[in-house]
C-alpha cells in the first residue's frame, strides 16, 4: 500500500509539472507593424516573423468569389482607382521627393520605378514569401510623405478551383485577395484588410474602407510587388515587394 501511495504522488506531481509547462508556453505575442526607423534597416531583407497573428484565417477560397474577371469583382469606385494608378505613381512620387525624401524613393529601384513591370511569370507561384509595404504621398496631408516597414512573412496558395490567394499573415496590418490574370506583364489583385488582433479577414465589400485592389508586377528574379493607388487610408500609393 505504502508503494501504490507513492506511485500515485509522483503522477500527481508529474501531472501538475506538466500542466505549468504547458501554460508557459501559450504566452506568444503577434509581432506588431510599425514603420521602419532607418531606411538602411528597412532595405535589408529580415527574416519572417515566426508567429503567425491572428491564425483563424477562413478557407482561401471565401476571400472573394471566384471568377476569372475581376471587373466582375471590384466596386465601381475601386475600378475607378485603379484606372487613375499613372496618377498614382505620378503624384506619390513628387509628394514624396518634395517632402526631402528624395534619397529614400531612389534607394528603392526597381520597387518604386513605375516602369519597371517584366513580361513572363507575373504570378508569384505558390509558397512563402517575405513583403514589406512603402507609402508613398498622403491623403490629406495628415501623415508622412514617405514610411516603409520591415518585412513580414506572406504565403500565396492555390485553391482547389484554381485561383491563387496571395496572404500577408502577420503584422498588425494583414491582408489577403485573389490574384486575376490581366496581360503579359501584371495580375489584379482583389482583398482586404485585417487589423489588429481580428481572427479572419472581411469579405471584399462587406467593409468598403478595409477593401484593396491594385496590380502585381514581376520586378526581378523571385521578386514581385502589389501596387494598390489611392489606398483607403494613410497614402497616395502603396507599394508592397514581395520576395521569396
Amino acid at each position: 500500500m505504502r508503494s501504490l501511495h507513492l506511485k500515485m504522488l509522483t503522477l500527481v506531481s508529474a501531472a501538475a509539472l506538466i500542466g505549468a509547462l504547458g501554460a508557459c508556453g501559450d504566452n506568444r505575442g503577434a509581432k506588431s507593424e510599425q514603420p521602419a526607423l532607418k531606411v538602411a534597416e528597412a532595405q535589408t531583407p529580415q527574416p519572417a516573423a515566426e508567429a503567425v497573428a491572428p491564425s483563424d484565417t477562413p478557407p482561401p477560397e471565401t476571400a472573394t468569389p471566384a471568377t476569372d474577371d475581376w471587373r466582375k469583382v471590384v466596386s465601381s469606385t475601386d475600378e475607378g482607382l485603379l484606372g487613375r494608378l499613372d496618377d498614382a505613381w505620378r503624384l506619390s512620387r513628387i509628394e514624396a521627393e518634395d517632402a526631402g525624401y528624395s534619397a529614400q524613393v531612389e534607394k528603392l529601384g526597381a520597387l518604386a520605378d513605375p516602369n519597371a513591370a517584366r513580361a513572363g511569370r507575373v504570378q508569384p507561384g505558390q509558397g512563402t514569401y517575405r513583403c514589406r509595404t512603402v507609402k508613398l504621398g498622403t491623403r490629406g496631408g495628415g501623415t508622412l510623405a514617405y514610411v516603409d516597414y520591415p518585412f513580414f512573412a506572406c504565403r500565396v496558395e492555390l485553391t482547389p478551383g484554381g485561383d491563387l490567394i496571395l496572404t500577408k499573415t502577420t503584422g498588425s496590418q494583414r491582408f489577403q485577395g485573389r490574384l486575376y490574370p490581366d496581360g503579359d506583364s501584371r495580375v489584379v489583385y482583389v482583398g482586404s484588410q485585417a487589423w489588429g488582433d481580428e481572427r479572419g479577414f472581411p469579405t471584399y465589400g462587406e467593409k468598403p474602407d478595409r477593401d484593396q485592389a491594385g496590380v502585381v508586377e514581376r520586378i526581378g528574379e523571385n521578386r514581385w510587388r502589389v501596387v494598390l493607388p489611392w489606398p483607403k487610408q494613410e497614402s497616395k500609393l502603396d507599394l508592397i515587394e514581395v520576395v521569396r
